[in-house]
């Protein structure tokens, strides 16, 4: 059985796709852009920046959905250029000190909106 979530406090879905789905006490999250929900899209136009607005979106559906960040078991991090990692690492570990999460990091040759960053997220609990 899945259940979908869904919170105002994230973007809405570009796509046909859901923010969230859990599926037997597994949260997987869509990749999350930089976007402000409140103003439905992209302000920094920074890594940093950038990231942090990434993590506040999947901070909300984390909490919509009833976990938290030390639920995360793995992501999945594009950058659309990998010269922004060391600075996206920085703001990454302000969120995962410890009992880190598995990552992977890949370059892509483009993200919707002309993202710097996504970030998808799978919980458990």
């Amino acid at each position: 059985m899945k259940k979908i979530i869904n919170t105002n406090n994230a973007p809405a879905a570009i796509g046909p796709y859901s923010q969230a789905v859990v599926a037997n006490g597994t949260l997987y999250i869509s990749g999350q852009l930089p976007i402000n929900p409140k103003v439905g899209k992209i302000e920094s136009t920074d890594i940093e920046g950038q990231t942090i607005q990434v993590f506040e979106n999947i901070n909300a559906i984390l909490l919509e959905a009833g976990y938290s960040f030390s639920d995360v078991v793995k992501t999945t991090v594009f950058l659309s250029d990998l010269s922004n990692f060391a600075e996206m690492n920085e703001v990454y570990k302000n969120y995962y000190q410890s009992e880190c999460p598995a990552r992977s990091t890949f370059a892509v040759k483009g993200l919707p909106l002309n993202a710097l960053v996504e970030i998808e997220t799978i919980a458990v609990k």
